[in-house]
């Protein structure tokens, strides 16, 4: 009782430092948060990690208080989560974190309305439901692909997890984001001296009984029907500047595959701007790649990343047949905001002088599509859209074996994002039910069967050629034949839950009503028990 009685003194009764000691504390709060992924990969503590801020917002004397400390937390976070993005954004890195951290006042003020109200069991249920919707909704809400993809969705920090990793075939990594902010919750209410007893030890249940089930799922769920196996080579040559020469490179370790030493390979795969001449424009390097097919027998999947005969300049999966030449082609569609294009250029386009956002905008493509290799069915994927579960979703809907993911992160090279984006591919294995193989030019490279265990890998420090056998599947998990509907759930929970606060408060200034709680589901959750 007496720490609560430190922590829940009246701001006006502390002095400034005190009061910055306290959001001092909330930045480091969300600065070992973001520890739960690659290359820390503390994993276990996305279970508890916000309960420590969940107790400081819920001692804030004010919403203003609250706020801050919120904001402070996110802070911390986004710093360390992005910290690599620092050498290219430079000072704007400050204000960008500043305004990325904001998403999340709004759980802030909703966790400072109802932790400190929680004393009963209906209200603690709300806690353990509304929280983590806003959660969820505010993690959809920075997914959007201008604002930078899933990167830093907490579900993801659970990429080795096996078994809970499973339920991303449920709900995808939106439901993993939720089971962890229901532990965190739980975890929190329990630590609030002010709930009863019995509420604090209710509310633990609930979440071992959350985490439990996931566990049990996880262990019972079958082995995926493996359809057929194909063998991939990917191509890794490492950090090569130049278009010439990362050309050469490429080409050099793809005709140096020795059947006799890895055996009979399927398909080559290069990674992404791994061609950097249009082949439709310049034909000598059409020609080049036409007889390295020829030469090794084997489909070679090649991406240009080079100015069309438009005049634009668009990154382009290209398969490559012996005794054909170029055929299928997928442009990539969703761009690097800033690396590959600047959102309202007349606005911010004076950012390119400043920072290493892109001098010139490329050209999207318009459309998902399938690619043939024999017998293999697999959907291509170029490097930033593997962050978006609903791009793999789509490829497995149209009838996709596997994903394949060309990946290049040079301008990062050695830093945290290449392990987590090559890690996250568990992920999205397991919500599609397809097994990915993501090969990046100067690494990480890695492949992941349809539960997540990992075929391959290859970090940035290697170079040459890898050989992995991948188990096809065409599993129809529940994410993908209803998609995302976790988000739409939490969605409209949080609607409810605003229409809720707002009919209170309407009722409390006619005088009808005691003063709202914003966020209140107690009511509905108790009377449907």
């Amino acid at each position: 009782m007496e720490a609560d009685a430190v922590l829940e003194r009246p701001d006006g009764e502390m002095d400034v430092v005190t009061r910055w000691a306290w959001r001092l504390g909330c930045l480091l709060i969300g600065a070992a948060l973001a520890l739960v992924f690659p290359e820390a990969n503390l994993w276990w503590w996305a279970y508890v990690g916000l309960v420590p801020l969940l107790l400081l917002i819920a001692a804030a004397s004010d919403r203003r208080e609250a706020l801050w400390r919120t904001w402070s937390a996110g802070i911390g976070f986004f710093v360390v989560l992005h910290h690599w993005l620092a050498p290219s954004l430079g000072v704007f890195m400050v204000p960008v974190v500043i305004v990325v951290a904001a998403a999340w006042l709004p759980f802030g003020w909703a966790a400072w309305r109802m932790l400190r109200r929680a004393a009963g069991g209906g209200s603690a249920i709300a806690c353990l439901v509304v929280l983590p919707s806003i959660w969820v909704v505010t993690e959809v809400v920075r997914s959007w692909h201008a604002l930078g993809g899933t990167w830093g969705a907490l579900g993801l920090s659970q990429w080795s997890a096996r078994p809970v990793l499973a339920i991303a075939a449920l709900g995808g990594v939106w439901l993993l984001s939720a089971l962890l902010l229901v532990t965190n919750v739980a975890v929190a209410l329990a630590l609030r001296t002010q709930v009863p007893v019995g509420v604090r030890l209710g509310a633990v249940g609930l979440a071992i009984l959350a985490v439990g089930s996931s566990v049990a799922f996880g262990l019972a769920r079958g082995e995926p029907e493996v359809t057929d196996r194909v063998r991939l080579a990917g191509v890794q040559p490492g950090l090569i500047h130049g278009p010439g020469p990362r050309l050469d490179a490429n080409i050099e370790l793809t005709l140096g595959l020795d059947p006799d030493e890895v055996g009979i390979v399927d398909l080559v795969v290069w990674g992404q701007s791994s061609v950097g001449f249009d082949p439709d424009v310049d034909q000598a390097v059409g020609e080049l790649l036409e007889g390295v097919a020829d030469e090794i027998g084997v489909d070679v999947l090649v991406n240009v990343d080079a100015r069309a005969p438009g005049g634009r300049i668009s990154k382009t999966s290209v398969l490559v047949r012996p005794g054909v030449g170029l055929d299928d082609r997928y442009v990539k569609q969703r761009l690097v905001p800033f690396g590959e294009y600047i959102p309202l250029r007349p606005l911010l386009g004076w950012l390119e002088h400043l920072t290493d956002a892109a001098d010139e905008d490329r050209q999207p493509g318009t459309g998902m599509v399938l690619m043939r290799s024999g017998d293999l069915v697999f959907g291509p994927i170029i490097s930033y859209e593997s962050t978006f579960p609903d791009m793999r979703r789509t490829v497995s809907r149209m009838g996709a074996e596997m994903t394949i993911v060309q990946a290049a992160s040079t301008t990062f090279q050695g830093s945290w994002i290449q392990p987590q984006q090559a890690r996250y591919e568990a992920v999205r294995a397991v919500e599609s039910g397809r097994p990915s193989v993501l090969v990046a030019v100067s690494g990480t490279s890695a492949g992941f069967d349809p539960r997540g265990r990992e075929l391959v890998w290859w970090p940035s420090d290697t170079t040459g050629v890898f050989v992995v056998d991948v188990p096809l599947s065409q599993e129809d998990t529940v994410y993908v034949r209803f998609g995302d509907w976790v988000p739409l759930l939490a969605i409209i929970i949080c609607a409810v839950s605003f229409a809720r606060f707002l009919a209170r408060g309407w009722r409390s200034r006619s005088g009808h009503a005691t003063a709202p709680e914003p966020g209140e589901l107690s009511a509905a959750v108790s009377s449907s028990s």
